[in-house]
């Protein structure tokens, strides 16, 4: 079989300079993980693989009053301060995740103890809201008004398979 032979114009036979950094309609995306509780609200952006983090703001990083930490006030200014941390790092879309407190938390991280060197795992497991707090809301509106494109918006709240009860008994709470 003849051996392919390949046209070569004088134009692609030049040098032609790769651009790394994106063109002006190009989106660049990262996640923004919104942890709204009823006491705070952490605004959490990483790139997409989730490795690397870009900006974390907290509620109360930006008031002072510990009762307007979880306030929608709080969570809107800390998201301003995210979005304008995303456009020095050329990020100009992103991925929203956004969580309540949630019903199962297990964290397994060992922790060491100083001269004992026995390793424990901690299990959390609690029955909290399902909803996201006030603040949550907020948050993401301030995101979108700061000027960047929302991709895809994803409530990642725990929901317990089974877990512990809710107090309040058989009949709830009652008045």
């Amino acid at each position: 079989m003849p051996a392919k032979t390949v046209a070569t114009s004088k134009a692609a036979s030049k040098d032609s300079v790769i651009e790394l950094l994106p063109g002006q309609n190009d989106l660049v995306f990262g996640v923004a993980r919104i942890f709204a509780s009823y006491n705070d609200t952490f605004v959490h952006i990483t790139d997409l693989t989730g490795r690397e983090t870009i900006a974390r703001v907290t509620g109360g990083m930006k008031v002072k009053a510990d009762r307007d930490e979880s306030s929608p006030y709080a969570a809107m200014l800390a998201a301003q301060d995210a979005a304008a941390r995303c456009r020095e790092h050329g990020i100009n879309a992103l991925h929203i995740k956004i969580r309540g407190t949630g019903g199962e938390f297990h964290a397994n991280n060992p922790i060491w103890f100083l001269s004992l060197a026995i390793k424990l795992t901690v299990y959390v497991v609690g029955t909290g809201s399902k909803s996201p707090g006030p603040g949550g809301q907020a948050a993401l509106r301030a995101l979108a008004r700061a000027g960047i494109k929302i991709g895809r918006i994803e409530d990642v709240t725990p929901t317990p398979s089974d877990s512990t009860r809710r107090k309040g008994g058989r009949r709830g709470r009652r008045r």
